[in-house]
C-alpha cells in the first residue's frame, strides 16, 4: 500500500500492483480478490487503461528487495512483519472507481463489484511503471519485543519459512480441538467457505500459493460462484511459518465470509471492520496454537500469554486497534 501523510484521507492508501509477468518479490502476505462469476447479474468496474511496462532497473530492484524482506522475532510470532519501510517516488498508471463497496440486492447477491487490491476494497490502485529516489528505514520492533518477556525459540529462518504440509489440513486439525464458543463457531463457519484440505478450488473459492503483487482476473469467470462472484485467495507461503500459514488461511476465510455472506448489518461495513474481523479470527488461531506472543507488522503486540487473564481480551483489542489505525491507516 502506498501512503502519504499529507493526503488527509479517511482511508489513506493507494493499492500497489506490478504489471502481469513482472515476477517481483514484494507483496501482501494474503490477498483476496473477487471477480464476476458466470451467474453475476450486476456491473463490474473495468480493469484499467493502457498497458504498463515495468522498468526493472537498479532502483526498482532495490525497492522490491527492501519490501520483500521480513523481520524474524525471537520473542514471539511476527507473521510477515516487514523489515523495512521504503520511501520513493513511484510513477505508474493510476486507476480509480467511484465506489469500492460491493452493492447487493435484497437477497444479498452482489450486483456491483469495484475497487482494487485486498477485498476489492481500495478505490484507487497504482500500476507501477518505475520507481526512483529509493531509501529504506528499518521498522523498530524493539519496544514490542521488550514488552514480551521471556525469549522463545522459534527456530531458524530456514525452518520457519520452509513450506510444510497442507496448511489447510493443519488448520482444520487445530480448529477441531478448540473449545466451543462464539469465536470457534465463527471460525468453523468461515472455514466451511474455503476448499477442504488437498483441494485448491471449491464453491467459487480458489486458493493460490505464490506471490501476491500482480492483479487477479477482473473479467467474468466461466464458473458459477457464491452470491455471484468468484473469490481468489492468494497466500505467500514463503514469508510465513507453519502457524503463520494457518493464520493466513483463517484471515482469508473471514475476508471471503465478509465478502460473500456477511450479516445484513455489515453489507456496507468499512474496510476497518473487515480487517478487524479477519485479524481477530487469525489472532485466535495463534493463541489456540499455543503461541506465547503475537506481534503484528509494524510492532504492535496483539497477544502476550503473560497478560493477566482479566485483561487479555481488552489488551488484544487495544493492540489490534493500534495496528489498524497506525499501520494500516484505517478509521472506523
Amino acid at each position: 500500500m502506498l501512503t502519504d501523510e499529507n493526503c488527509n484521507q479517511q482511508v489513506n492508501g493507494i493499492w500497489l500492483d506490478y504489471p502481469a509477468g513482472s515476477k517481483g518479490k514484494a507483496g501482501a502476505l494474503v490477498k483476496i480478490e473477487f471477480q464476476p462469476a458466470k451467474d453475476f447479474k450486476g456491473q463490474a468496474s473495468p480493469a484499467g487503461g493502457a498497458a504498463v511496462t515495468l522498468q526493472k532497473d537498479k532502483e526498482f530492484k532495490q525497492f522490491d528487495s527492501s519490501l520483500s524482506q521480513w523481520h524474524d522475532s525471537d520473542y514471539g510470532l511476527c507473521p510477515g512483519c516487514p523489515k523495512y519501510t521504503v520511501q520513493a517516488t513511484v510513477v505508474g498508471r493510476l486507476d480509480g472507481v467511484n465506489n469500492a463497496q460491493m452493492d447487493r440486492d435484497a437477497n444479498g447477491n452482489i450486483t456491483g463489484l469495484g475497487g482494487f487490491g485486498n477485498g476489492n476494497a481500495y478505490p484507487a490502485r497504482l500500476m507501477i511503471q518505475s520507481v526512483s529516489g529509493v531509501t529504506k528505514q528499518p521498522v523498530d520492533y524493539s519496544k514490542a519485543e521488550a514488552s514480551v518477556k521471556g525469549k522463545q525459540a522459534r527456530g531458524t529462518e530456514q525452518q520457519m519459512h520452509a513450506p510444510t504440509g497442507d496448511p489447510m489440513q493443519q488448520l482444520q486439525k487445530l480448529v477441531a480441538g478448540m473449545q466451543p464458543g462464539e469465536i470457534t463457531t465463527q471460525i468453523q463457519k468461515d472455514l466451511a467457505l474455503l476448499p477442504k484440505a488437498k483441494e485448491r478450488s471449491a464453491n467459487g473459492v480458489t486458493i493460490v500459493y505464490g506471490e501476491t503483487n500482480e492483479p487477479g482476473p477482473r473479467t467474468a469467470s466461466t464458473q458459477d460462484g457464491a452470491k455471484g462472484v468468484i473469490a481468489t485467495c492468494s497466500i505467500n507461503r514463503g514469508k510465513l511459518d507453519t502457524i503463520g500459514q494457518e493464520m493466513a488461511l483463517m484471515y482469508a476465510a473471514q475476508q471471503v465470509e465478509d465478502g460473500v455472506d456477511p450479516p445484513p448489518s455489515n453489507y456496507n461495513a468499512p474496510l476497518y471492520i473487515k480487517e478487524n474481523n479477519a485479524w481477530a479470527v487469525a489472532g485466535t488461531i495463534a493463541v489456540s496454537s499455543g503461541e506465547k506472543a503475537l506481534i503484528l507488522p509494524g510492532g504492535y503486540v496483539m497477544w502476550n500469554s503473560q497478560w493477566p487473564a482479566a485483561n487479555q481480551s481488552d489488551n488484544m483489542m487495544s493492540g489490534l486497534n493500534d495496528f489498524l489505525a497506525k499501520q494500516e491507516m484505517l478509521t472506523r
